[in-house]
Parts: structure tokens; C-alpha cells; sequence
């Protein structure tokens, strides 16, 4: 293979379809999906690949807006993962509809200008703001066996490398005993048992050997105030800098918490993880280091992140433990922070449309130096 000849091909494919891919972005903006809900998303991406002879998968894990789109006679499995749910009442303030033109525009030209050298997959990936549809995808191994993995959020600047957040959120419930605030029987106050548990979880932190993040609110707490509450609940999100740690020692520390407590209060307690683990991301270096040169051949300039430098969870980190995986972010604006109006508007601004096409390219460039 002629790599250079090869990467000019597919930056000249980009820009042959530069109005579709803005289009695909504008569309999806234009119609935001809550996470397990994108159909009109999911239907516009395979509509789309379907027209290119890609293989399509649908209802992957149950899901029925995740797919797994796959193309091409080549022994290098490479893969795009594109989100597409939004937020309540604010849309695309994470950029989901740019995320999915990018990668739908880097699986386009990479199958296009290399098929006999690539398989290329466009892995569809719902629900990243809520349950994390990769969590179950990855355990299930639909992101085994590729050589590379690629996914680019926008963002307020260019960066690569860090990682995120390991998280396990945990619900705890406390339970007593009901009575009447004056009367001879005090009951059992879950409430006293919950805020005591609150004020322990801040001494528990400062104890960690870890850098950790401990988050919570109380979903229940009572009926009336002249009635010693029955059941209390909360909910914590858990997070830690290291997986292991957090399933090891952090979580089971909070769980030894709130046991003692219960004991100490004469209550009962029960603890559940109502959402599964997220893994922190694992950025491969090797990728890093190809991505950051062809962004410099793109004319962009990219911040390399600390290795432990984390900023907020994704489920992404849990397909960076199957395949080596990169997850850098593109440029659509000074001072933005994602789940904001602000972004919301960004998003679907002509800048941003602009922007994702340097995405695209920086994507299928750097899958062709992998060969």
C-alpha cells in the first residue's frame, strides 16, 4: 500500500462528502434523542452506510438503536464509535451529533480508499448519558479483535491523552422504625442513620490513598415532620481514578460505612449499584503519537494530557480495556463546557460543521498508519 497516496485519497473523500456529513450532524441536532431512544439517529447513520454495501447488525445487546455496520477484504479491523443520544431539555449539549457525523465520515472514507487493506466497522453506541450502552457491548465482545478503536468529542480545545473517572454509583437505603415524634416509642430514625452515613462518607475520602470523587443526594428522607421517617435513601456517585481501587477498596469501604452505622443505629441497610462499573479510559500511546502527527499535518496544534490527568466518566473506557482505543477531543470553541446551552448552540453552529471534518480526516489518517 501507498500510505501517502492512500491518506490523500481519503482526505479527498472527506471533502467530496463534507455536505453530507454536515448534514448528518444538522440533522441529528435538529431532532434530539434521550439515550435508548435515538431511532431517528440510529436510522439516518444505517440509511446512510447501507447505500455504501456496509453489513449492518441491529438490536446489538438489546439495544434497539445500537449496530454494528462492517465493511471491506482487508486483515485490519479498524473501528468508529459514534454516539447520538442527548440530554433532557438542552439537546446536543455534548455534541453527540457531531461525534456520529465524524465517525460515519472517517468508516466512509477509510472503506472507500482502503477496503483491501481494512475491515472497517461503524459501531453505534447508544445511551452514553445514561446506562452507557458500551458497558454491556464491551463485556458482551463486540469491540474485541480490533486493531484500533477511534472516537473524537468536540470540545474548547484540541487534546489528546488523560483518562477518565472509574465510576460505580451506589443507592443505600436505611431502614428503622416509625413512630410519632412525642410519643413513648422513639422509633427507629433512618434519617439520623443516613445523615450520619453522609457525614462519614467526607471522612472516608480524606482517608483514601487515591484520588477519588464521592457525589450524593438524598432521593427520600421522610413523610411528615412530626413522624420519625421509616426509610431514608440516597443515592452516591462513586468515583475513583483506578477501577481496581474503586472495586476493591473504595467501594467496599463505603459499604463497611454503612453497615456500621445501621448497627449502630439499631436499622437495617441495603446497598445497590444501580448503574454498572465504568472503567477509566486507556488511551494507547502508540495511536496518540500517530493522531498528534496527523493533526500536525492537518495544521492543528494538540495539548497532550497528563496520563493521569481525568475529567468527568465514559463508558469508552470500558471499550479501552478490549482494543487499543484513543479518545481525543476537537476544537469548536473558546470556554465552552459540555452539558451547557452554550454547547448546545455550538454544536449545531456552521463552525462546528467545519470543525468535524478536521475530525474525520485526523481519524482515518491515523487508521492508515496503523497497516
Amino acid at each position: 500500500m501507498d500510505k501517502e497516496k492512500v491518506k490523500r485519497a481519503a482526505i479527498e473523500y472527506i471533502d467530496s462528502i463534507a455536505g453530507l456529513l454536515k448534514g448528518i450532524s444538522r440533522d441529528i441536532h435538529a431532532h434530539p434523542e434521550l439515550g435508548g431512544h435515538e431511532f431517528y439517529a440510529s436510522q439516518l447513520l444505517t440509511d446512510i452506510v447501507a447505500t455504501k454495501s456496509f453489513c449492518i447488525k441491529r438490536n446489538i445487546c438489546e439495544f434497539p438503536t445500537a449496530f454494528v455496520a462492517s465493511k471491506g477484504k482487508g486483515k485490519v479491523p479498524i473501528a468508529f464509535l459514534a454516539e447520538y443520544d442527548a440530554l433532557p431539555k438542552i439537546g446536543h449539549a455534548c455534541g453527540h451529533n457531531l461525534i456520529a457525523a465524524m465517525a460515519i465520515g472517517a468508516a466512509l472514507a477509510l472503506s472507500s480508499v482502503a477496503e483491501d487493506y481494512f475491515e472497517t466497522a461503524l459501531i453505534g453506541c447508544p445511551a452514553e448519558e445514561t446506562i452507557g450502552a458500551k458497558v454491556v457491548m464491551a463485556a458482551a465482545g463486540y469491540f474485541d479483535g480490533y486493531r484500533a478503536v477511534f472516537i473524537t468529542h468536540p470540545g474548547n480545545e484540541n487534546y489528546i491523552g488523560g483518562t477518565s473517572y472509574a465510576s460505580h454509583p451506589i443507592r443505600i437505603t436505611f431502614r428503622g422504625r416509625s413512630a410519632h415524634i412525642a410519643g413513648a416509642d422513639r422509633g427507629i430514625n433512618a434519617l439520623d442513620a443516613l445523615v450520619l452515613f453522609y457525614q462519614g462518607i467526607k471522612m472516608l475520602q480524606a482517608q483514601c490513598s487515591q484520588k477519588n470523587i464521592i457525589g450524593g443526594i438524598i432521593t427520600q428522607g421522610g413523610v411528615a415532620p412530626n413522624v420519625v421517617p421509616d426509610i431514608a435513601e440516597a443515592k452516591f456517585s462513586v468515583r475513583a481514578s483506578c477501577s481496581e481501587y474503586l472495586e476493591t477498596v473504595l467501594l467496599p469501604k463505603v459499604r463497611r460505612l454503612g453497615q456500621g452505622v445501621a448497627q449502630m443505629m439499631d436499622a437495617s441497610v441495603e446497598m445497590f449499584n444501580y448503574e454498572p462499573l465504568l472503567r477509566e479510559l486507556k488511551q494507547d500511546e502508540q495511536l496518540m503519537e500517530l493522531y498528534i502527527r496527523n493533526m500536525q499535518e492537518l495544521g492543528e496544534k494538540v495539548h497532550q494530557r497528563k496520563p493521569d490527568e481525568a475529567s468527568g466518566s465514559t463508558d469508552v473506557g470500558n471499550v479501552s480495556y478490549r482494543s487499543p482505543t484513543i479518545h481525543p477531543t476537537i476544537y469548536i470553541g473558546a470556554g465552552l463546557e459540555a452539558h451547557t446551552l452554550d454547547f448546545e448552540g455550538a454544536a449545531g453552529a456552521e463552525y462546528a460543521q467545519e470543525r468535524l471534518l478536521i475530525g474525520a480526516k485526523a481519524m482515518v489518517l491515523t487508521a492508515i498508519d496503523v497497516f
